[in-house]
């Protein structure tokens, strides 16, 4: 099973940036830790602050890995780039979120994603990574 993470902007200084909502840990330990956690499954993982990156990776990865998971970090509430992205691809993508978009500013509760994605995941820090995994097994 091929499952890739792409990641978004910012989310390059998890362990760094306000770590009371994103917490201490970096998403290199983090993904460290996935793959010991889940040895069948051959992850590839990109970041970027670039939104042309972000699309690029998608549509690479969209045709013949079995799963993507998505934490477009803001450009999830400003993208239809990407979320035209998602739509166009075959393999599913579950939309993560580390902190809950619903609790914070008003314009986070918009995504241009999740109508083109298999499902959502937000709020459960780091592990809805994990549960994003879980929902590809």
């Amino acid at each position: 099973m091929q499952i890739a993470i792409i990641n978004g902007p910012n989310l390059n200084l998890l362990g760094k940036r306000e770590p009371e909502v994103y917490g201490s840990e970096t998403f290199e330990d983090y993904f460290e830790s996935l793959k010991t956690k889940f040895p069948h499954i051959q992850f590839s993982y990109f970041q970027s602050n670039i939104e042309g990156e972000l699309i690029d990776k998608i549509q690479e990865f969209g045709f013949t890995y079995n799963g993507i998971i998505l934490n477009a970090g803001a450009y999830t509430h400003t993208s239809i780039g990407i979320g035209d992205a998602v739509k166009a691809i075959t393999t599913p993508v579950i939309e993560v979120h580390i902190s809950n978009t619903f609790s914070r500013e008003s314009f986070r509760h918009q995504s241009y994603i999740s109508g083109n994605a298999k499902g959502v995941i937000l709020g459960f820090g780091l592990k809805s990574y994990e549960l994003a995994i879980q929902s590809f097994l």
